[in-house]
């Protein structure tokens, strides 16, 4: 489905190191280098999710002060400082002090192996990007300046004339782990870059004594750079006033376009074939959703409300799990229950473009080896296995109110669930686990569930889960992201734990 709107690109730096002194002694060597630091800018800018600041060489201090301010002054959100050849720390210190975006020392080797018999002074020059990356280390730990580095392969597709050796290695496995990593980097970063500044609608309140749930809204600000917008049912009661016909019937499209309507065939009684009041409601409200996402910019929608029982916005909430699963398929994630956390992981999970589903234990198969995990909505549909099923409910567990639900299941095949707690400290927190979506049976009720085998058993599993004080609820997003959600904590400066190993 097409995004409602479009999350701001990262803005990464990249620069290449070396020693002044060597370019009047080696002819050619300075060029070199400047070629593989473009060669590294032009692939990251290929990735086409960020905007990419190439200052060009570091190598001495005034240098390295020029380079910090080129950075400030586009701010970047990451640095890759690219270990050409050796140079000296004191040289790429002022980098990092001038600037303090986060920083990825990049130790990638443009060929697999010299060539002994003819390689000259400046042909190993050209290939120990990894002479000064100890040193560097060093000064940045005493520095107090947070880094990172990656090891490994070039991968240039080509070997340029100057050098004695063979330097295509962009299949080595080498180049691929190694660009691997880096693109993770870049997607950490966007993530950084689309949470600053970005609307987080909070309507309605939290779920009346899920304390797990409660969090400060200046907490969350601080930690993300993420504006609170608090809005009222009256503010989506206002939409709603001004919704057409025409609007709803496109509404009707769409929903028949990505839902199945169910018939009267579930176990459960109070699921059943959604009436036409229920569906053409439904609609309504998923149009009001929508201006109201449009009107106040937001980027994401944390909400709950249950109302008066029999008063109009009781009824109007009754209508919101088919209209927030369409906004979370087209980018603006809505987290139910007031959980304003996993909303956050959600939103993450969707910058990446892994999907981020609504989801909490369901309940464990013992039989099968698997925990169910999902939610009576909403559901993100562009990870869906299949047409969700929409189906109408006589009442909605636990809460006021009747309408349709959405019944599905993530599709078949690795998925990480990427929780958000908060901690005693008022420190948000990352629980991060791997594992595999299959394709058992769920029930018929009109809830999400995705039957999830870990990689221990589920008492083993959730014994570890537990133990990490994790908000109830959890996002879900498809493919072993481990890694990448890891260093996402790392650049926001967020603590984590990976589980299940």
């Amino acid at each position: 489905m097409a995004k409602l709107k479009e999350t701001r690109k990262a803005r990464i730096g990249v620069y290449t190191m070396g020693l002044k002194h060597y370019w009047g002694q080696f002819p050619g060597l300075r060029e070199r280098m400047i070629e593989y630091g473009q060669f590294i800018s032009d692939r990251i800018t290929a990735m086409g999710n960020a905007q990419v600041f190439f200052y060009g060489l570091v190598n001495c201090e005034q240098e390295g002060h020029k380079a910090g301010e080129y950075f400030n002054a586009n701010n970047v959100d990451l640095i890759f400082a690219h270990a050409g050849t050796y140079v000296t720390s004191g040289s790429i210190l002022p980098v990092h002090q001038d600037c303090k975006a986060h920083t990825v020392i990049l130790n990638l080797q443009p060929t697999a192996k010299i060539n002994y018999a003819q390689t000259t002074t400046g042909e190993w020059l050209a290939h120990c990007g990894a002479c000064p990356v100890p040193e560097i280390s060093n000064a940045f730990n005493r520095a107090g300046i947070k880094y990172r580095v990656i090891n490994g392969l070039l991968g240039l597709d080509y070997t340029p004339e100057i050098s004695l050796t063979d330097e295509n290695t962009a299949n080595r496995p080498e180049a691929i782990q190694a660009w691997k990593k880096i693109e993770e980097w870049v997607l950490a970063a966007s993530v950084k870059s689309g949470l600053s500044g970005a609307r987080f609608g909070f309507l309605g309140n939290t779920y009346s004594g899920m304390l797990d749930m409660y969090s400060d809204f200046t907490m969350f600000q601080g930690q993300t750079g993420a504006h609170l917008e608090v809005l009222e049912m009256c503010d989506l009661n206002r939409a709603m006033e001004t919704v057409t016909p025409d609007e709803v019937a496109q509404k009707r499209e769409e929903i028949a376009e990505f839902f199945r309507i169910s018939e009267d065939s579930a176990a459960d009684p109070l699921a059943k074939k959604p009436t036409e009041e229920q569906l053409e409601w439904s609609a309504k409200v998923a149009v009001a959703q929508e201006k109201l996402v449009k009107e106040y910019d937001l980027d994401a929608l944390t909400y709950y409300y249950h109302g008066a029982p029999g008063g109009e916005y009781e009824k109007l909430q009754g209508g919101f799990i088919v209209g927030h699963s369409l906004l979370t398929a087209k980018g603006i994630p809505c987290a139910g229950e007031g959980d304003l956390k996993t909303c956050l992981a959600m939103k993450i999970c969707d910058i990446v473009n892994k999907g981020g589903s609504f989801c909490e234990i369901v309940v464990t198969d013992y039989e099968e080896g698997t925990i169910l995990l999902g939610h009576d909505g909403p559901f993100h549909l562009e990870i869906a296995n299949g047409k969700p099923i929409l189906r109408g409910m006589g009442l909605y567990h636990g809460k006021q109110g009747t309408g349709v639900s959405v019944e599905a299941k993530v599709k078949t095949g690795p998925i990480t669930t990427l929780g958000c707690s908060q901690t005693i400290d008022g420190r948000l927190k990352f629980i991060i686990t791997e594992a595999e979506s299959t394709d058992g049976t769920i029930m018929t009720i009109g809830n999400t569930q995705t039957p999830v085998k870990f990689k221990k058993d589920p008492d083993s599993y959730m014994d570890e889960w537990f133990a990490e004080a994790p908000t109830h609820h959890f996002a879900m997003s498809v493919g072993h992201n481990a890694s990448l959600f890891e260093k996402i904590a790392d650049i926001l400066d967020v603590n984590y734990v990976t589980l299940d190993k």
